[in-house]
């Protein structure tokens, strides 16, 4: 089994779970999940973790996101985007100012109603769901933060922007709100993911690459080690004499380091532990009271 995440450059026409799908009979295992769901007609940076990786996808959907979206005014879908049904038509008459203000007005926290067709569930059953078969119910508002947003070129009806955000915007529907306040309407045009924490553009992989790793019996080169996420987390070895302790993710003492290796006080927040084989096992942190490093989150391979 592969452990690990692979940095998946998301192509149009696939669903994120089609991509995680499709890698399961690459790969030929099960144990896979992507982290952050992208639109079908969406395209960009989608880390996809594998085997033991599994365990950071909750982690890894909470990292910050940044979008290159191009906005079209004067246009309301029903979905919000392009691809959807168009309710209404507008001209589009503000200014190149009054749209800049307009899209620059949305930085910081807002209260955004989530679109019809998304994967949201309510009462058990997924809103694109309920919006395919006719049905439209009323969403709440939930909190979202737009950390920055850039508008980098505007032409005619079209805006091109890029849009850092938390987890949970749907850049549908700040198009939408942007078009409502503009009094024109607006959808999304196009929706590229530039960079998912961590991850960006650079490195990304496409599916049909790591197929070919794969048939070449090179896939671990698309796979990045688990332990790269916590590379900020200064790294020790345990001792053969705690091979068992470390094995069975029990809690650590600093004597239980390698010598040279072996902590002072005050000692860091996490640190990466590595057990005898010199694998990396897992995420530990320093409780005071105990004085001992407790597991924090262990990787250790199936």
């Amino acid at each position: 089994m592969y452990h690990g995440i692979i940095n998946i450059y998301k192509e149009s026409g696939y669903t994120s779970f089609d991509v995680v799908a499709k890698l399961r009979g690459i790969l030929h295992q099960k144990k896979i999940g992507h982290t952050g769901t992208l639109d079908p007609d969406a395209e960009g940076v989608l880390p996809v973790c594998l085997g033991n990786g599994t365990k950071l996808v909750e982690d890894l959907t909470e990292k910050t996101k940044v979008y290159e979206c191009i906005m079209k005014l004067g246009v309301e879908t029903d979905t919000e985007d392009m691809s959807g049904k168009v309710l209404s038509t507008g001209a589009v008459t503000c200014s190149e100012e009054e749209i800049k203000t307009a899209c620059l007005s949305f930085i910081g926290d807002y209260d955004q109603i989530p679109p019809m067709y998304s994967a949201i569930k309510v009462d058990g059953r997924k809103l694109y769901e309920l919006a395919r078969s006719g049905v439209e119910i009323e969403r709440k508002a939930r909190p979202v933060r737009i950390i920055g947003l850039e508008v980098n070129k505007i032409l005619g009806d079209e805006v091109t922007m890029t849009v850092t955000c938390s987890r949970g915007t749907y850049i549908r529907s700040l198009c939408r709100d942007i078009g409502k306040k503009l009094g024109c309407g607006a959808a999304m045009a196009h929706l590229l993911r530039v960079r998912s924490g961590e991850f960006g553009l650079e490195g990304s992989m496409k599916l049909s690459e790591v197929e070919a790793l794969a048939a070449a019996g090179k896939a671990e080169d698309a796979i990045i080690p688990v332990e790269y996420f916590y590379s900020a987390y200064p790294s020790v070895h345990v001792k053969p004499e705690a091979k068992k302790l470390i094995d069975n993710g029990n809690p650590l003492d600093n004597c239980d380091l390698e010598e040279g290796e072996g902590l002072k006080a005050p000692y860091p927040e996490k640190i990466r532990v590595f057990n005898v084989e010199g694998k990396f096992a897992g995420v530990y942190s320093y409780d005071p009271v105990k004085r001992k490093f407790m597991p924090d989150k262990m990787f250790m391979a199936d």
